[in-house]
């Protein structure tokens, strides 16, 4: 991979969500949203990127779900939120 194609991935990638927003969707995650459906793995990955970027809120969810979690779904929940900050770039403030 040259600079040139490491810049240009960089410049197409989305903008990482802010950490209000992280929490929100972990919040509608874990409690089914509109539609209903509880998504452990998904809200654990919302709440700890949020939790990485300082939202003490997100920080406390987490950790009540990880108690309602395997170990598998938690390695789930993190390699995806890896995944998500690989492919996201961080906000211009």
């Amino acid at each position: 991979m040259t600079i040139a194609m490491g810049l240009e991935a960089l410049d197409a990638a989305e903008p990482v969500l802010s950490d209000t927003e992280m929490y929100r969707l972990g919040l509608e995650a874990s409690t089914g949203g509109e539609d209903g459906i509880f998504d452990l793995i998904t809200a654990h990955k919302w709440f700890n990127l949020a939790a990485m970027q300082g939202n003490l809120e997100a920080r406390t969810y987490r950790a009540e779900l990880a108690k309602e979690m395997t170990a598998e779904e938690i390695a789930e929940a993190q390699r995806l939120a890896r995944e998500y900050l690989a492919t996201r770039r961080a906000r211009a403030n």
